[in-house]
């Protein structure tokens, strides 16, 4: 058998070890209308790539369920280094609360009575 044979088998064996990993920690999703997929897996850099689909995009606790697998699977599984997670909602390839975790552009979500510049935000004014 040569090394590259080898190495295929290991990355297929660690692909399934991922695939086993989310179908045992994580059923609800399964359960609850959503799907898991391995999108990409870099044996050598230790790094998983998860694209959460189905009823997990439009679902408000996708943010917290990709947390608990980052933190889970890079803790039971010792070759996996990073994982980065998508649930398709436009969250960029880290799968953080829908894109509002972070952005580019400075801007952040602000809610009434927030304000991070000193001033009182009282929200949207009435058009009256």
């Amino acid at each position: 058998m040569s090394a590259d044979s080898q190495d295929d088998g290991g990355e297929d064996e660690l692909r399934e070890r991922v695939t086993n990993f989310l179908r045992r920690n994580f059923p609800q999703i399964q359960m609850h209308g959503g799907s898991a997929a391995i999108q990409h897996l870099d044996r050598e850099t230790g790094e998983v790539h998860i694209s959460l689909g189905g009823a997990c995009s439009g679902c408000g606790i996708s943010p917290m369920t990709i947390q608990a697998i980052k933190s889970r699977m890079t803790k039971e599984i010792p070759e996996i280094k990073e994982v980065v997670a998508d649930t398709g909602m436009g969250s960029g390839a880290d799968g953080d609360l829908g894109g509002m975790g972070h952005s580019d552009d400075g801007m952040s979500p602000s809610f009434p009575g927030e304000s991070s510049d000193g001033e009182d935000d009282e929200g949207p004014q009435a058009p009256f």
